[in-house]
């Protein structure tokens, strides 16, 4: 196996190996076993600063071990479509390959929601901004009015990216509340209330109800609203209880076709 020289000139990254004569070799060698074993060596020993650029993005969401995998896949792509010919240092190109993959996958497989990509890029201007105010308010976090004037963002800016920062992830609804004995989030959400569709109706047959005369309005409310019998109702009015329900049939129909009449 061809081996590749150590570092002669200094980097950003202390294991960053002089590599520009084995590439300048991988470019020239064909497909085969030989170019398969130096591109896999390149690989190898430029995995230290891809690992290293990985540990930047820790905290938000994804494992280690994944950042990782992620990192040594953006390696991958810029050992296989690095051009020594260009004249650019190999790390040159590597670092932003790498961190664009890394970037690439927390858009595409982290958030939980649909994140706008506005929202998404002031999430990043406000961690990035928090994490560096941080070291100057030891003690405590800054205030969502240091992290705008530091980031040049309005405050209701700042706060949209701090919500954007609990979205990488979601709460299971059987996940136990906080200061509950076994009481799951699930538990709080209200389910249908069959009395949105009355307040509806109401509102809709308000109109219409005063419309009715007098007598009639009465006889809806003694029935609907007191749960008065047709008996009880036409003994209170000194009228038959027959009459009391040839009213309410006139009332029904008069209602049924005015609503119907408005909706249609």
């Amino acid at each position: 196996m061809m081996r590749i020289a150590g570092r002669t000139t200094p980097h950003p990254h202390d294991d960053a190996p002089d590599t520009s004569t084995a590439f300048a070799r991988l470019a020239e060698l064909p497909p085969g076993p030989e170019r398969k074993a130096l591109r896999d060596e390149l690989i190898q020993v430029w995995l230290p600063m891809a690992e290293r650029i990985a540990v930047r993005f820790r905290g938000r969401g994804e494992s280690l071990e994944d950042l990782y995998q992620v990192a040594a896949l953006g390696l991958v792509k810029a050992v296989d479509h690095y051009d020594p010919a260009r004249g650019h240092a190999f790390e040159a190109y590597a670092v932003p390959t790498v961190t664009g993959e890394i970037k690439r996958h927390f858009r595409d497989h982290m958030w939980t929601l649909h994140v706008p990509r506005r929202v998404q890029d002031l999430r990043n201007r406000v961690r990035r901004a928090a994490k560096e105010l941080a070291q100057t308010t030891p003690g405590r976090a800054p205030t969502v009015e240091e992290i705008a004037a530091y980031a040049h963002l309005t405050t209701d800016e700042v706060r949209t990216g701090m919500e954007a920062l609990e979205c990488f992830t979601a709460l299971s609804l059987e996940a136990e509340m906080p200061g509950t004995d076994g009481y799951a989030l699930g538990d709080a959400i209200g389910g249908l209330d069959p009395a949105f569709d009355v307040v509806v109706d109401r509102v809709a047959v308000q109109p219409c109800l005063m419309a009715l005369p007098e007598r009639e309005r009465t006889i809806l409310y003694l029935r609907f609203f007191r749960g008065m019998t047709q008996s009880c109702i036409a003994q209170q009015l000194g009228i038959s209880q027959m009459h009391v329900s040839r009213l309410l049939s006139t009332c029904f129909a008069r209602l049924r076709e005015e609503i119907l009449a408005e909706t249609g």
